[in-house]
């Protein structure tokens, strides 16, 4: 489903959207439920993620977190494996072990003591179990001046369940582990390593200098150079197994890159990353957010309630919201929320051996301080109450500030009210100042957005949107000349919800717009500093059409750590990367783009049999230069079908760039050699109603179709909704790629002998005024036709043997297709889906109508209200503590109440302490033998395990395909 922020709540407009066993505190569970029912920030890193086993890339979106909690986070330029453009190797900003739970592996100390099943949880096949093991490659970021590599060691495997069975507080949309004052479940590393730029990676250990001197088996995270990069800051925290110290608050620490020495910081001080961690200000000096001193015991929950729960809308104010978790319940957990969320600002020069630091501003619920490019001011930002019931955190009162660098208030820039009743339409947002950031050219200069329509989409506004700048050098003068208050000044105005601007300099910078529901984006030229002078169009087109996709510019670092446009040589050139999306498959490109007359000269592109993309510009470290072609510096990615993605250096040579050469960056090896010689195929075939779809079809290794017959075969997709069957149709991958393994892959069963269609298009069209999910169910099953029917075809899929599944979305998309075409489909597999509308009325995916709106459509859409019709083998799993929009587990216990009910051949498998994604070691594992099981009795080979329990509630012996 699309992404929703667990902060704010909103949702993606993008289309590409117990018992306790110790004193510790550390919780088990016996393993999964199941019934069945058988007759279911850091400045200029550049950070490099190799594609290994497990660690399958995914697009991240941005969300209203970024426009009301972190405003302007200086920019990351991101390498990722089995990529394809340019805006995956730069765009994709993240910080290099940032804490977060993006499915990074956990914990060596506790990987022997899960190296056996817990009681209840079950293994696959050894053939599945080799591939999930895979060792993950390690994370590399670049230092600010090229010199020196930064390895990051990851963890050996996924982390036990002891792990992510921890308590954990779920307030406003916010998973906190109150021991260590932090997100829950965060993922982490477990060893820092430096080798100079010039040497391959994985290096040798002999070339590497280790970064020691901090606790021996911490997990770190937060990891960043400092600006110059004579630094590298990071934090340690507890494993808390046993023999390991206390959990508790993480602690920050710093390592001297000429000598690899770390040393603690800020004394006994401990930092709460609640919402904020640290951010360097400039070379020497940090702001650190800090647990608050003295801030007693933790709120407890009085033992008798003091009265009921009550919510009144007696006004009749209409607020209509999609269906968030982890919402606040009371007046107890309001007070956690803010106990947990309140932090305490500190601010450190890291060249004072032992000192402590300033505290610089009373405690409150800070989510973000961000230093300006000069390192005169900060721009501060905190929630505070009222709180709601109704919505998550970043829609709750936000306070944002104009601070000086010791954190003297210079003025205020808003205090945005309580937002319970943003429109649940795409382009909708909050009112007042958002996307706060600052100018990247500019010492100084705030930048924001105002929306003119009330944030309603629905409501006709021109200009819809206003961004508004403010120098906070003349604003800290006018406030010490009696106080007075500087208006901040119009930079443009937009006709459609404007996304932001890429700054260059004071004659030129790139104003973005877009709308949902045409789909139209809109890119402008304007001279920031000649504000008299019109904007200019320079790109306007459908964000659909991805074969009109002229790329994006690549940026440059600046002396203060910021990225700019690279102009090139000066002129009004900018160099543009992009995808090359074509009906022959994706050919990445660099282009030189002249913005006067619009025209591309194309300098390189990437060349079969591989995909290559260039990325980040290497050669901006003399910050004074400009960038030139002759001489140009480039990150590389390259990988083919067979060869995972490797890492180059590319330079170019001579005033037109006609030559270039190239350095090997990385040779990490085939992360699953046994399926090395794996074949792969895209396809190409048509829908009945003449949409072009494609597919991904994988075969065994050694696999002849005349030889072995045909095959068993996986159907796995996610529908996604268009405006147009052009767009549709459109070809969106590479036959190229790398093809990565994740740790719950359907790919994983070519070990097993199976066929696999991976990512077979399922479009849901709706041209001019209609809504794409009015007819989705005939389009679902119309595309579903159209590729078993290409698959039979071929002579390599047995039409009896064909399951189709799917996670989130997908899940909801293969009980469909269960409900309606069952006649293609022997079985199927459903993951964290939501399959009652009616539970989701405030909209869901990309349906913006409410269910009062649209009752037949969610009514039809609903695999629930067909449970009488379901009548092929249906697996359900989930995890108990799903924290997605709409998917709560609820869906699916009571589906398969449904389906039971109705005696259709059901089973579902609720994994404990499991979110919307799986991330324990046992939880992956039970998971991958439940799919293998019910492949295996419905649609596979027969290979059954013995010990299967049904719903006699006795082990299984049977190992017949039939019922």
């Amino acid at each position: 489903m699309h992404t929703a922020c667990k902060l704010c709540g909103r949702l993606s407009a993008a289309v590409t959207k117990m018992k306790c066993i110790g004193s510790n505190g550390m919780y088990s569970s016996s393993g999964p439920r199941l019934v069945t029912s058988l007759s279911f920030r850091p400045h200029s890193s550049r950070v490099l993620q190799p594609q290994t086993a497990g660690h399958k890339q995914k697009r991240v979106f941005p969300c209203v977190r970024s426009d009301a909690l972190a405003m302007g986070r200086r920019q990351v330029l991101l390498v990722m494996a089995s990529t394809a453009s340019q805006q995956q190797l730069a765009g994709l900003a993240t910080a290099a072990g940032n804490g977060t739970a993006a499915g990074d592996p956990q914990n060596a100390a506790a990987a022997a003591a899960a190296a056996q099943p817990a009681a209840g949880y079950k293994q696959p096949p050894k053939e599945i179990l080799d591939i999930v093991d895979a060792p993950p490659q390690p994370g590399l970021t670049f230092s600010p001046d090229r010199t020196k590599i930064l390895q990051l060691s990851r963890p050996p495997s996924l982390p036990p369940i002891f792990d992510i069975s921890r308590p954990e507080l779920k307030l406003a949309g916010v998973r906190i582990d109150a021991e260590q004052w932090s997100p829950s479940r965060m993922g982490y590393y477990m060893g820092l390593s430096m080798v100079p730029s010039d040497v391959l990676v994985p290096a040798a250990p002999e070339a590497m200098m280790k970064i020691s001197g901090y606790p021996e088996g911490a997990w770190l995270n937060y990891v960043t150079w400092s600006p110059d990069g004579s630094f590298i800051a990071f934090t340690t925290r507890s494993p808390g197994g046993p023999g390991d110290p206390p959990r508790g608050p993480l602690q920050l620490w710093l390592a001297d890159t000429a000598t690899g020495k770390a040393r603690p910081l800020l004394g006994p001080r401990r930092l709460n990353t609640v919402f904020h961690s640290y951010t360097w200000i400039d070379d020497n000096t940090l702001v650190a957010a800090t647990v608050p001193a003295g801030c007693g015991e933790a709120p407890r929950r009085p033992p008798v309630p003091a009265g009921p729960r009550i919510q009144d809308n007696s006004s009749g104010k209409k607020s209509q919201n999609r269906t968030w978790t982890d919402l606040l319940r009371d007046d107890h957990d309001a007070e956690l929320f803010e106990y947990y969320g309140t932090s305490e600002l500190v601010l450190l020069d890291v060249r004072q051996q032992g000192s402590e630091g300033e505290v610089i501003a009373p405690p409150r619920m800070y989510t973000e301080v961000v230093s300006s490019p000069d390192s005169q001011f900060l721009l501060s930002c905190w929630l505070s109450r009222p709180f709601s019931t109704a919505v998550p955190a970043g829609r709750f009162p936000v306070t944002l500030q104009l601070w000086d660098r010791r954190g003297a208030p210079i003025r205020q820039i808003a205090a945005l009210p309580l937002a319970e009743d943003i429109p649940i339409a795409f382009n909708s947002c909050r009112t007042g100042p958002r996307g706060l950031s600052w100018r990247d050219d500019k010492p100084a200069e705030l930048c924001w957005i105002e929306a003119q329509d009330g944030g309603d989409p629905d409501v006709a506004a021109s200009p819809r949107d206003i961004v508004y700048t403010l120098d906070a050098a003349a604003a800290a003068a006018a406030a010490a000349d009696g106080g007075q208050q500087l208006a901040p000044s119009v930079l443009a105005t937009t006709d459609l919800r404007c996304g932001g601007v890429s700054w260059c300099d004071g004659d030129l910078a790139l104003l973005y717009e877009s709308w949902w529901k045409t789909r139209r984006s809109v890119v402008h030229t304007l001279a920031p500093d000649r504000r008299e002078e019109d904007k200019a169009v320079l790109f306007d087109r459908s964000f659909e059409d991805v074969y009109s996709d002229p790329g994006s510019p690549l940026t440059r670092r600046t002396s203060a750590g910021t990225y700019i446009l690279a102009k090139v040589d000066g002129r009004r050139q900018l160099l543009m990367s992009g995808t090359g999306a074509s009906p022959e498959g994706n050919r990445p490109f660099l282009d030189l783009f002249d913005l006067d007359s619009k025209e591309a000269r194309r300098l390189w592109q990437s060349s079969p049999p591989y995909l290559e993309s260039v990325g980040a510009i290497m050669s901006d470290f003399n910050h004074d230069a400009p960038v030139t072609l002759d001489g140009l510096q480039l990150l590389l990615s390259r990988e083919s079908a067979k060869e995972p993605t490797q890492t180059y250096l590319i330079s170019f040579k001579g005033p037109d760039a006609a030559s270039s050469n190239e350095q090997r960056i990385t040779d990490f090896p085939h992360p699953y050699p046994q399926l090395k010689d794996m074949q792969k195929e895209v396809l190409r075939y048509k829908r009945s109603d003449g949409v072009d779809l494609t597919g991904t079809l994988y075969l065994p290794p050694g696999y002849d179709a005349a030889r072995d017959g045909p095959l068993p075969t996986i159907l796995w997709a996610y529908p996604r909704e268009y405006k147009s069957k052009e767009a549709a149709g459109q070809m969106r991958r590479s036959p190229h790629q790398f093809s990565g393994i994740g740790s719950l892959s359907p790919t994983l069963w070519l070990a097993r002998g199976y066929a696999v269609l991976d990512g077979p298009s399922m479009p849901v069209v709706a041209e001019g005024d209609e809504e794409p999910n009015d007819t989705y169910v005939e389009q679902l099953t119309a595309s579903a036709e159209a590729a078993v029917k290409e698959l039979v075809s071929r002579g390599v899929t047995d039409p009896a043997r064909v399951s189709v599944g799917g996670h989130s979305y997908g899940a909801f998309m293969a009980a469909n297709l269960l409900a309606h075409c069952p006649e293609l489909f022997a079985a199927g597999i459903a993951r964290s889906g939501a399959y009652n509308r009616t539970l989701t009325p405030f909209g869901f995916q990309s349906e913006e109508r409410t269910l009062w709106q649209a009752p037949d459509t969610y009514s039809k859409m609903s695999p629930f209200m067909m449970a009488d019709k379901i009548k092929k083998p249906l697996l359900l799993i989930h995890g108990e503590e799903d924290n997605n929009t709409g998917t709560f587990p609820l869906q699916s216990e009571r589906f398969f109440n449904a389906l039971k009910g109705h005696g259709g051949p059901a089973r579902v498998v609720l994994l404990p302490h499991e979110g919307h994604g799986y991330r324990a070691r046992e939880s992956v594992l039970h998971t991958l033998y439940e799919q293998d099981q019910w492949l295996e009795r419905h649609a596979g080979y027969g290979r059954t395990d013995p010990s299967y329990v049904t719903s006699s509630g006795e082990a299984d012996s049977a190992s017949s395909l039939s019922e």
